[in-house]
C-alpha cells in the first residue's frame, strides 16, 4: 500500500458542533492513523504486506473515533495516515523504537531525510497549536485518539477503552474521571480503566507536550480504544457513543466558573512554562 506522507487533516476546523467557549481551545490528533507508504520508500516495505495490515502498521479505527471526536466538539483535527512503520510519530527522537525495522537500518542521512519530511511537520504542527493557545492565554484539552489489539503477547487486554493521563496534573485527573463517568453512563457494559493497557505518562506526544506546558495551560489525554470493538458491526454505534461521552464532558468543563483561563482556580498554579528540552526514553 503506497501514498503520500502525514496528512495534517487539522489544518481547518472541524464543524458539526458548535465552537469552543471563549478561552478553551480543542485538539484532536491521531499518529497512527493510516498504513500508508509514500512511493520513495516503497522498496523497503516489499513484502511487508501483512505486517502493515496488523496493529504494527497502523492503529485501526483509530482515525474514525478521532474525526468523529473533532466533529461533535466542532475542534482542530491533525492526523497522519503515513504508517507507523516508517517512523513513529507517537516517540521522542531518541526511542529505541522510532524507527521500525524496515526502517532501522537506513543511512543517516536519509533518516534525517525522512524525519524532515514526515516526522518534524507533523510534530511541530500539533506543538504550534498548543503553544499558540497558550501565548494567548487559553487553556488547551488535548486528546490524541489510538487503538489497541485485545490479545498482545497471549495476554488478553481486559478493558474496552483506556483513558492515558499523568495523574500528578489535576486537570487531566479530573478530565479523565468526566470522559470514564461519561463513557460508563453510556456504555455500562464496557469496562474503562484508567492508565490501561499503557502508562499515561510513558513516552509519546502528550509526554513531550506535558514537558513544555503547564497543567494550568495544557491537558493532554490519550484515547486507546479496543480493537475488538472496531471490528465489531456496531462499530459505528461505538464511535457515536465514544464522541458523545467526549461531549458531555467537555459540556462539563465549559460550565465551569472561569473555564478555559490558563490561571482558573479549579486549575492549580505550576511552574510556568519552558523550553524543550531533549526527551527521556523510557
Amino acid at each position: 500500500m503506497t501514498g503520500r506522507g502525514p496528512t495534517p487533516e487539522g489544518e481547518r476546523t472541524t464543524k458539526g458542533a458548535p465552537p469552543a467557549r471563549a478561552g478553551l481551545e480543542l485538539l484532536v490528533t491521531c499518529e497512527h492513523g493510516g498504513n500508508r507508504v509514500p512511493e520513495e520508500y516503497a522498496p523497503l516495505f516489499a513484502g511487508a504486506a501483512e505486517l502493515l495490515e496488523s496493529h504494527r502498521g497502523f492503529d485501526a479505527g483509530a482515525l474514525d473515533v478521532a474525526r468523529a471526536l473533532a466533529a461533535r466538539l466542532g475542534a482542530r483535527l491533525i492526523a497522519a495516515e503515513t504508517t507507523r512503520l516508517l517512523v513513529d510519530l507517537n516517540r521522542s527522537p531518541r526511542h529505541p523504537r522510532l524507527f521500525s525495522e524496515l526502517t532501522r537500518g537506513l543511512p543517516p542521512e536519509r533518516k534525517r531525510t525522512l524525519l524532515a519530511d514526515h516526522y518534524a511537520p507533523y510534530r511541530q504542527a500539533v506543538e504550534s497549536v498548543v503553544a499558540a493557545a497558550a501565548g494567548a492565554g487559553r487553556f488547551l484539552l488535548h486528546v490524541s485518539s489510538h487503538s489497541f489489539v485485545p490479545v498482545l503477547d497471549g495476554v488478553e487486554r481486559k478493558a474496552e477503552i483506556g483513558l492515558l493521563f499523568d495523574p500528578r496534573r489535576p486537570a487531566e485527573a479530573s478530565f479523565a474521571a468526566a470522559w470514564r463517568s461519561a463513557l460508563r453512563k453510556a456504555a455500562p457494559a464496557w469496562s474503562v480503566r484508567r492508565n490501561y493497557p499503557y502508562r499515561g505518562v510513558a513516552d509519546g506526544l502528550t509526554t513531550h507536550l506535558r514537558r513544555r506546558f503547564a497543567d494550568a495551560a495544557y491537558a493532554g489525554l490519550e484515547l486507546e480504544v479496543n480493537q475488538r470493538l472496531v471490528t465489531d458491526p456496531a462499530w459505528t454505534a461505538h464511535v457515536k457513543t465514544i464522541a458523545a461521552a467526549l461531549g458531555r464532558a467537555v459540556d462539563e468543563l465549559r460550565a465551569m466558573p472561569c473555564a478555559g483561563k490558563v490561571r482558573s482556580p479549579k486549575m492549580p498554579r505550576t511552574p510556568p512554562m519552558r523550553r524543550s528540552s531533549t526527551p527521556k526514553v523510557r
